[in-house]
């Protein structure tokens, strides 16, 4: 359970500032300000559901990269995790669990500048991870 609040913590923030854009009370000025903050508020509850929605993909991924790195940690296989901040919250989690967390301080190498990814607009990333056939899924716990 903890794992899960902290991994999505980002996924809160956006149901909370959905709720929050709903108790304005901007109703009593204008009804269709009302109707405006209906649509903020909807748009904020879809992105965090489809957050939400990617649990079953990050627990995949924690696993394949506590296995890849349980022997001698790879900073490489955390590249690809470095761009995005829930992302970046995955791979605090995979460090703690190895014991490396004063780690991520180097890996912040890996991470792109702000500027990059607002020009991208934070484009949802689909990461792929290949896994080599000596990777077992019973040694990870």
């Amino acid at each position: 359970m903890r794992r899960f609040l902290f991994i999505n913590i980002y996924n809160f923030i956006l149901v909370m500032a959905g709720i929050f854009v709903l108790l304005l009370p901007f109703y009593k000025i204008n009804k269709y300000i009302f109707i405006a903050q209906a649509v903020i508020a909807l748009y904020l509850f879809i992105t965090a559901r489809n957050l939400f929605a990617t649990w079953h993909d990050k627990k995949v991924k924690i696993d394949i990269l506590l296995g890849k790195n349980r022997d001698e940690f790879r900073p490489d296989t955390f590249e690809v995790f470095m761009q995005y901040p829930c992302s970046r919250l995955l791979v605090r989690h995979v460090l703690s669990k190895l014991g490396k967390s004063n780690e991520y301080k180097n890996l912040l190498k890996f991470k792109r500048p702000l500027i990059e990814n607002i020009i991208e607009g934070y484009k949802p990333v689909k990461t792929v991870v290949f896994i080599n056939e000596n990777f077992k899924k019973d040694e990870v716990s």
